[in-house]
């Protein structure tokens, strides 16, 4: 999160935007889509496409007409149309890229009933607006309380308030079906605004609330990743990994979406790639198969009964095994195929990184002080009698 007002306080304190990502000045990044079209001009008789692209808190963006004819940029704070009052949302998409997306989302843009956009953003409508984003902390904390009180099964993961703060959405996770009733009634209660309660994945749930994933960067899901595949623990055996639960999960517990990543290109490699159940018959016996890389196309044999020592063949040497035992025919034994692993002698590109070729103040090694020793021996002697030149 690098923009302007994401940035450090003036005390080192992170002072964040409070838009967990999603920043008016679009700084942030996240599920934003680049403009390429920003500086080119329509061609002569081309009207601009009158719908635009407006991002509300975290990841949720909704599509709406500009049947006004505002003139919008990316950045702009506009009060749009709601279910009942209006919503304030930014600006992330204008232009034909709209269109783009609409039919990437299967939103028909011809519809009549598409939302439309009121306005451009008051000072009156932003302060309403950021005064009951401040709230929804405290509101999320006092609901949980509640929840907690009436037993139910659930977990209140976020709240969004409407723009107009007439209204709060509710957004939770749960096992099971969960009835809410009496804690919508008391929430309606004790906040004095409406409600809505809204079920959500754990993959959704993860998305809203972002996060750092084990590769050290942010969730692909809270950035960049707008669709989720379903991930199957076979991506996970095609690719040659552990299947340990912990390490394949990722923050929403389910199965990591980059397995799904590299998957294609492992399925490219195995097509012609002997089975990891391959069995070879040799004179001296049948020989299973330990490991496979793919890459190196390696794989490694051992004689039964003998599983300490393994020989490794290429892929070609073991299809070629294959059609001779098909073939009823043995060959020798496996140390006649086998592949020796040369070590590669690699030349340092890098050697000095920093560029310094002398040793630094902090690259010199401390000299170590010489401790005192114990006992007369080597010990000056401080008594004046013994000086020379006493006479003594």
């Amino acid at each position: 999160m690098g923009c302007s007002s994401c940035a450090t306080g003036k005390d080192g304190q992170p002072r964040g935007c409070k838009s967990n990502g999603t920043c008016g000045t679009d700084g942030c990044n996240k599920l934003t889509v680049f403009d390429w079209l920003s500086n080119m001009s329509l061609p002569n008789g081309q009207a601009p496409f009158d719908c635009v692209e407006v991002r509300f808190k975290n990841s949720r963006k909704e599509f709406f007409r500009n049947s006004e004819g505002l003139s919008l940029a990316i950045g702009d704070v506009v009060a749009t149309q709601a279910k009942s009052g209006h919503d304030i949302g930014t600006v992330t998409l204008t232009g034909e890229l709209v269109k783009i997306q609409m039919k990437k989302k299967k939103v028909d843009p011809t519809d009549d009933a598409l939302p439309k956009i009121y306005r451009k953003a008051t000072e009156k409508d932003i302060d309403i607006w950021i005064s009951s984003r401040e709230r929804e902390e405290a509101i999320k904390k006092r609901s949980r309380e509640i929840a907690i009180s009436l037993n139910l099964q659930m977990k209140l993961s976020d709240v969004e308030f409407q723009g107009d703060g007439s209204k709060a959405t509710f957004y939770y996770t749960a096992e099971d079906r969960v009835d809410f009733r009496q804690l919508i009634k008391d929430m309606a209660k004790a906040f004095g605004i409406r409600i809505e309660m809204r079920q959500i994945g754990y993959r959704q749930e993860a998305q809203r609330l972002g996060g750092v994933g084990s590769c050290g960067r942010e969730l692909c899901c809270s950035t960049w990743l707008t669709d989720f595949r379903s991930v199957s623990t076979a991506a996970a055996r095609y690719q040659q990994l552990a299947l340990n639960p912990q390490k394949l999960a990722g923050q929403c517990g389910k199965l990591k979406c980059c397995l799904n990543f590299e998957l294609d290109m492992y399925l490219e490699a195995l097509k012609d790639f002997p089975s990891s159940d391959t069995k070879l018959l040799t004179e001296k016996g049948i020989a299973f198969c330990q490991k496979v890389d793919i890459f190196k196309e390696t794989l490694w044999f051992a004689y039964r009964g003998d599983v300490s020592n393994w020989h490794a063949l290429k892929k070609e040497q073991v299809l070629e095994i294959v059609e001779l035992n098909k073939k009823e025919q043995k060959i020798e034994s496996l140390e006649a195929y086998a592949v020796v692993d040369e070590a590669l002698d690699e030349k340092l590109v890098f050697e000095n990184v920093v560029g310094q070729d002398s040793l630094t103040r902090f690259d010199a090694p401390k000299r170590k002080k010489n401790k005192k020793r114990k006992g007369g021996k080597g010990r000056r002697n401080r008594n004046p009698k013994n000086k020379v030149g006493n006479g003594k």
